[in-house]
Order: structure tokens, then sequence, then C-alpha cells
């Protein structure tokens, strides 16, 4: 089964180093915009982008694995297209994935200015990553244009499948960090108690970043899963 991991808002694909280290054969996207390309103007949109990339790719039902926006675009994949998919990992995400709005307003001030000045607002949120792997990862983050960045996180203020989740009936892993701010804990226990076929896994010590601060724990969850299925 193929494993295609999907970013969160603004990122690139560069985010799962730890995870395609164990796991070779995966394909860790980086969405359009990110940086090459038009980005979408919404999850649904970018979940319309990923179904023309699996069929393109002829991918059997593939595993999705998804970060935050990245998780918004599995489970809207998954309300889409539902017989295209084998199963979800969810991370740090929700079925709604509203945005502080003074985030938003720090990150659109940005817009047109030069890359590096966004720097500043998105370093805190990778602070407890190891310092080496979080240098790497802002300077992809700098190579996304600052309008792109905004525009991911208004597809993510605007995202809300709360009313259709439970619709969901494939295999699916949740995983949070304890001490997710972003996307606290509660959001992952909601899409646990909607989806039926679902296991869900809290991280202790572990922030919006899981993925990234606990790759070992993480990727042993995501192998233990995909190979029970």
């Amino acid at each position: 089964m193929k494993l295609v991991f999907l970013h969160g808002a603004g990122n690139t694909g560069f985010v799962w180093y730890h995870q395609l280290k164990q796991f070779p054969d995966a394909n860790a996207l980086s969405l359009p915009g990110h940086p090459e390309g038009q980005p979408c103007t919404s999850i649904e949109g970018y979940a319309d982008w990923l179904h023309d990339y699996v069929l393109q790719g002829e991918y059997n039902a593939p595993i999705l694995i998804g970060h935050s926006m990245g998780g918004g675009i599995a489970l809207t994949y998954a309300l889409k297209y539902p017989n295209d998919v084998k199963a979800l990992v969810l991370i740090g995400t929700g079925a709604r994935l509203r945005v502080n709005p003074d985030f938003l307003s720090l990150i659109k001030a940005c817009i047109g200015r030069p890359p590096d000045s966004v720097r500043k607002i998105i370093e805190p949120l990778y602070s407890t990553v190891e310092p080496w792997f979080r240098d790497r990862v802002i300077e992809k983050i700098t190579e996304v244009s600052v309008s792109v960045q905004f525009n991911d996180f208004q597809c993510c203020d605007k995202f809300d499948i709360m009313d259709k989740v439970q619709s969901i009936k494939l295999p699916t892993l949740i995983i949070c960090g304890n001490q997710d701010e972003m996307t606290p804990v509660k959001y992952s226990q909601y899409l646990a108690s909607k989806i039926d076929d679902s296991k869900l896994l809290i991280v202790e010590g572990a922030t919006h970043m899981v993925f990234m601060e606990k790759p070992g724990e993480v990727n042993k969850a995501i192998a233990d899963f995909s190979g029970s299925l």
C-alpha cells in the first residue's frame, strides 16, 4: 500500500523527513504553490488536485497521512472519493480548523515584504523541534511565498466538515500531542467519536508538531496501523 504524506499550511513535503527515513517508498508531496505552481484556494480544491495526482500516479487506494491542513485535505478526499483511498492517518488536525485572527493578520501584513519577514512569526511554532531540523524546515517555509502561506491559513479558517465527518467509514488512525494548542486534543477526540473505525493516540509531551518531535513513536504507530490493514 502506498503511503502519501500531506503537509500542513505554508509548508513543504520536507517536514516528513523522519517519516521518509522509515518509509522510503512513501511519497511526501509538496502541494501546488509550495513553492512551485499555483496554490488551490480551498481545502476541497487541494483534495481535488490530490485526486488527480493519485490517478495519474496510478496508485491503488493509498493511505493518506495528513498533518493539520493536510489532515483536512485527507478528510475531504475521503468524503469525496471514498473508493480511492484505503485508510487515513490524521495528525494534529480536526473537522474544523479555525485560525486565530491575530495570527492571520500578522501573516497578511508580511505579504510583499521579504520572505524572511515571516520567519519571526513562524519560528515559535517549531520551538520544540530539534534545532538542526527546525532550521531546515523554516528555510523551506521561507521558499513558499507569504501570499501562499496566507492563502493556506485562510483555507484552514474556512474549513468545517463537523456535520459530515461521521460519513467517513474508512480505517483511521488519529494522532495528537497532548500539548497541542493549535489543534487541541478535543479536536482529535471529536474525530474519534465520529469516525466509527478509528483509533486515537495521544502522545505525551508533544505539541502540534508531534510527528517531528516524537518521530519514533509516530512512525511506529503508522507502521503498526498500516500493517494491520
